[in-house]
């Protein structure tokens, strides 16, 4: 696990001790740590979440947010209004399929932008909401994981940024293991922010290009330097 301030250098080694960290701004939950985890597509930071989970943190996936959205009659007719019924699958509901033939494609991106200005301010108030729901629960920490999360403004709501790194090489294998071609993933990956601008914004950096244990020992590292980004740390 490498550590860094949001500003200056890079570190060029990775150290088996987590020191020095940079404390980001913090929410107004004032007990609770909210880690934001980000990274390219395919660089495994479902694989940190769920370990984070493991630990002991409660993880909020908000792409499931933005399946739960799509399924609401305004968003429903609205999508309808604009790409036509064909949109709907067998149950009438927005098939995310073909959605996304219409909305990853390079040659639209008005498709996209539109989508986006139609889901993103009902998946903010369902995370606004979620965090609310787990600060009076007395949640210690909470994980945000979202493909989308500096796109859509949600590191806002962030303590601390954790970024999963991984070789584009490795990420476009493991989006075929998805069964996603090279051009699918080009696509999605060009329809989010670039990677390089992700990590600059982060203040830890997890490499996920070797074996998951060693992925495993940085989370830990990591986990058990968490008291340095608490919104309570003096």
């Amino acid at each position: 696990m490498k550590k860094r301030e949001k500003t200056g250098p890079r570190p060029q080694a990775e150290s088996s001790q987590v020191e020095n960290l940079k404390l980001p701004a913090t929410t107004d939950h004032d007990l609770m740590t909210v880690i934001g985890i980000i990274g390219g597509i395919g660089s495994g930071k479902s694989v940190v979440s769920e370990y984070l989970r493991k630990l002991g943190a409660t993880v909020l996936d908000v792409d499931r947010f933005g399946h739960e959205v799509l399924r609401r009659p305004k968003i429903r007719e609205a999508a309808v209004r604009r790409w036509g019924h064909h949109i709907l699958n067998q149950a009438e509901e927005i098939d995310r399929r073909t959605l996304a033939g219409i909305v990853f494609n390079p040659e639209n991106p008005r498709e996209l932008e539109f989508l986006e200005n139609l889901t993103f301010p009902d998946i903010t108030a369902r995370i606004q909401n979620k965090l609310n729901q787990c600060a009076v629960a007395e949640i210690r920490v909470l994980i945000l994981d979202a493909a989308v999360m500096m796109k859509a403004g949600w590191d806002d709501f962030c303590d601390v940024i954790l970024y999963v790194s991984a070789e584009r090489n490795l990420r476009l294998k493991r989006s075929r293991q998805r069964g996603w071609t090279e051009t699918q993933f080009s696509a999605r990956e060009a329809a989010q922010l670039p990677v390089e601008q992700k990590r600059d914004r982060a203040n830890v950096i997890i490499d996920n290009n070797g074996t998951i244990d060693q992925t495993y020992r940085q989370t830990r590292e990591f986990w058990q330097s968490l008291d340095k980004f608490s919104p309570d740390a003096s």
